[in-house]
């Protein structure tokens, strides 16, 4: 068990100090934001089950007079997973508590609710890679044939909106709230494209890219968007996909995600989201006879599944170095 202890945080005695922490570098967490929330209620166990019926051909052949048409049967499509756990804590002793000028209950809550959203966030952003409606740029046909030159562009994002076109995808209309990460909020229409900053150097050098900031409007704008291109609003996060050195010549690849509503579904055992767990020095009775340990951690049940593989474009890339 690791102890953060004196020897991790060197206490400022006889040092003027700034209270004052360093601003901390962190990811935007868009990848939860754009699915299905459906939660399993306590006690109900950790399975939950995703339903999509399927739509019926269209009935193009004419009725006959006084003839009953055989009919039409409903078929539905079911999406199973299971929850599962995540979680992390600190470890801290007495002394670094007693000794150091910085707020540390304070800074440790931050940086363990940092931790646990950026965690479902990677593990979100993994399930709704895996699906299998890939677009691999230019003339590439696979990841590793995408060559340096093969960059985002105007032409790569119609054919993108071509195929969820073609897909019957519906564009998006609304985005979960960041206040409570269940209830939902009204967004423009649109696709969504998840993108990282060296695809969005890429695509500001494109004449019909129109970045956030040339919007005739802000109404509507959503949280960590950076611009448009015909029917696609393009997000920004750092914990946007790269496959490091899979490209040709070892070059990165990126994956940029392009959305389209009920593509995925997230789940969490009701109550059990996010649980912050917090055992005091002193609380640990026998274990702890000298009150020098206490722990601070998260616990979160979680599970992203996706619904409709046709609802969703990976568009593999290269960027510019």
């Amino acid at each position: 068990m690791a102890n953060t202890g004196t020897a991790q945080i060197t206490p400022a005695i006889n040092y003027f100090y700034v209270r004052k922490m360093l601003i901390k570098a962190r990811p935007k967490l868009l990848h939860t934001k754009y699915g299905q929330v459906q939660d399993i209620p306590r006690g109900n166990g950790k399975s939950i089950r995703f339903r999509r019926y399927d739509l019926l051909s269209a009935a193009t052949t004419p009725l006959v007079e006084g003839v009953t048409p055989t009919g039409s049967q409903l078929s539905v499509t079911n999406i199973s997973g299971t929850v599962l756990f995540y979680g992390d804590y600190i470890q801290l002793t007495d002394e670094v508590v007693l000794t150091t000028y910085d707020p540390l209950l304070t800074e440790q809550s931050d940086i363990l609710g940092q931790q646990g959203g950026n965690t479902l966030d990677q593990v979100c952003r993994d399930v709704m890679l895996a699906g299998t409606t890939i677009q691999y740029a230019s003339t590439a046909v696979s990841r590793i044939t995408i060559s340096a030159a093969m960059k985002i562009n105007h032409n790569e994002i119609k054919e993108a909106v071509r195929t969820l076109q073609g897909n019957n995808a519906m564009k998006m209309t609304t985005m979960i709230q960041a206040s409570d990460g269940f209830n939902t909020t009204p967004i423009n229409a649109s696709f969504v494209a998840i993108i990282d900053e060296s695809t969005l150097y890429d695509l500001k050098l494109d004449a019909n890219f129109t970045s956030v900031e040339n919007y005739a409007s802000q109404k509507g704008v959503m949280p960590e968007e950076v611009g448009s291109m015909d029917d696609v609003r393009f997000v920004m996060t750092t914990n946007a996909k790269v496959f490091t050195g899979l490209g040709a010549g070892g070059i990165d690849v990126h994956g940029t995600l392009i959305l389209a509503e009920n593509y995925y579904g997230i789940s969490r055992i009701s109550g059990a989201a996010m649980q912050r767990i917090v055992k005091p020095i002193g609380s640990s009775g026998a274990s702890d006879p000298l009150n020098q340990i206490g722990t601070d951690g998260w616990k979160a049940s979680f599970i992203a599944m996706r619904l409709n593989e046709n609802f969703a474009v990976r568009l593999e890339h290269a960027v510019s170095s």
